[in-house]
């Protein structure tokens, strides 16, 4: 998945509103979170949110306890400079997959970067991660390049998903019934098609418990 270097490199060079992966309006995302019934009250974790306006959007709406977990502190400054001094926003500076939770959120919220994972034990310690992060009966959002997608991303080889793929996954290893999945087709501020996958759903249990 890279290191901080990299991360920090590509924000550094390209600037973080320049980045393929970057929005305007997370539309996506916070449709998935009306659909499936998260509420403001729900403590929600973004994972490799680092510069990306979802935070504003969800503080917007009434969100108090929003966690954005990035590799890169870069990405975080700038979108700490944008939000301003709040308790509402725990910025947490760290690799996700040797990261390890102080607490439980409710919502997990992943757009971009479990794609990064190409190696099976990288994914097991994914889901070791969101097991450990999100309560058993949490909310799960993730959106990874579809299997027509970008075979590769920022130098670095993805795994592409289809929604079927995708969906199996999330119900077997982690234990998420599954209330919407769709295709999306995001454009990069370059104007370049990046078919999405996206899933969202609910945990009902986890391969722990199973």
């Amino acid at each position: 998945m890279a290191d901080a270097n990299h991360w920090n490199e590509r924000y550094d060079t390209i600037g973080s509103t320049q980045v393929s992966w970057f929005e305007t309006d997370p539309v996506v995302s916070l449709e998935l979170f009306d659909l499936i019934g998260v509420s403001p009250e729900d403590p929600v974790i973004d994972i490799g949110g680092g510069a990306s306006v979802l935070v504003d959007a969800l503080i917007a709406r009434g969100h108090r306890d929003v966690t954005v977990l990035d590799v890169a502190d870069r990405a975080l400054a700038v979108a700490r400079a944008r939000i301003g001094a709040t308790t509402a926003v725990e910025w947490v500076a760290a690799d996700l997959l040797d990261w390890r939770p102080d607490r439980r959120r409710r919502v997990w919220h992943d757009r971009a970067v479990m794609h990064f994972l190409v190696e099976d034990t990288d994914l097991d310690r994914y889901v070791d991660r969101l097991q450990a992060a999100v309560e058993p009966d949490g909310f799960v959002v993730v959106g990874v390049f579809a299997e027509d997608g970008p075979e590769t991303c920022s130098a670095l080889p993805v795994r592409r998903w289809s929604i079927a793929d995708l969906t199996a996954f999330l119900a077997d290893e982690v234990g998420v019934d599954v209330i919407e999945s769709r295709r999306h087709v995001h454009h990069t501020p370059a104007g370049h098609p990046q078919p999405f996958t996206w899933v969202a759903g609910r945990r009902t249990g986890s391969r722990a418990s199973l």
